[in-house]
């Protein structure tokens, strides 16, 4: 069960998040996240007391700006965070510079979200053939093989892709299944999308 917390202010972050728990009908709150560092320092706070009380097991922080990405280092630098959500793709690996490996560090738990870069990646390759080696990390689709490479990073815990489309989401799972691309493969995957 997770939510996030996304105001200004302590009471009306409380308030934010009581309401959250009283929606989800849940006494306790696996992960809050404080949602684009909204406020970060005085919802990091109240977070922080909620957990040592019982009501949330998990702190996270997110963004999906890549201007934040020196801020989301210093948060998990300095404080009890968790989990921390933030865009990677095979097309943006900023993260790739401070975030992945700050969370492999310190063993924080990453949720990637925007792996398909809002659907500009399937732009990029329309038209074009899934190269037959993908076969050898079992993917069959260019979703899948988006999917692979962003998951596949020994740092990343879990991807978010969004969609509202049961075929696409029965796709998306597809890239959970099998074998998953090893470094070198990672590399070609790169090199190849790269060359489109």
């Amino acid at each position: 069960m997770a939510t996030k917390v996304w105001t200004e202010g302590r009471q009306e972050g409380v308030a934010q998040m009581q309401e959250s728990m009283r929606l989800l009908q849940a006494p306790v709150i696996d992960l809050i996240q404080i949602h684009n560092l909204l406020d970060w320092e005085v919802q990091m706070e109240t977070l922080s007391k909620w957990k040592q009380q019982g009501r949330i097991r998990y702190i996270g922080i997110t963004t999906h700006r890549g201007y934040d990405h020196e801020q989301i280092a210093y948060v998990m630098s300095n404080y009890p965070v968790d989990f921390v959500q933030f865009s990677y793709s095979i097309s943006n690996r900023l993260a790739e510079q401070s975030i992945l490996p700050l969370a492999a560090e310190r063993g924080i738990a990453t949720m990637v979200n925007r792996p398909f870069q809002r659907g500009g990646l399937f732009q990029h390759v329309k038209g074009k053939d899934l190269p037959a080696w993908a076969a050898d990390f079992d993917c069959f689709s260019w979703g899948q093989f988006f999917l692979k490479y962003v998951v596949s990073h020994p740092a990343v815990t879990c991807t978010i892709p969004a969609t509202s489309k049961v075929h696409h989401m029965i796709d998306n799972m597809g890239a959970g299944n099998g074998r998953m691309p090893d470094e070198h493969q990672r590399q070609r995957m790169l090199e190849y999308f790269n060359s489109l």
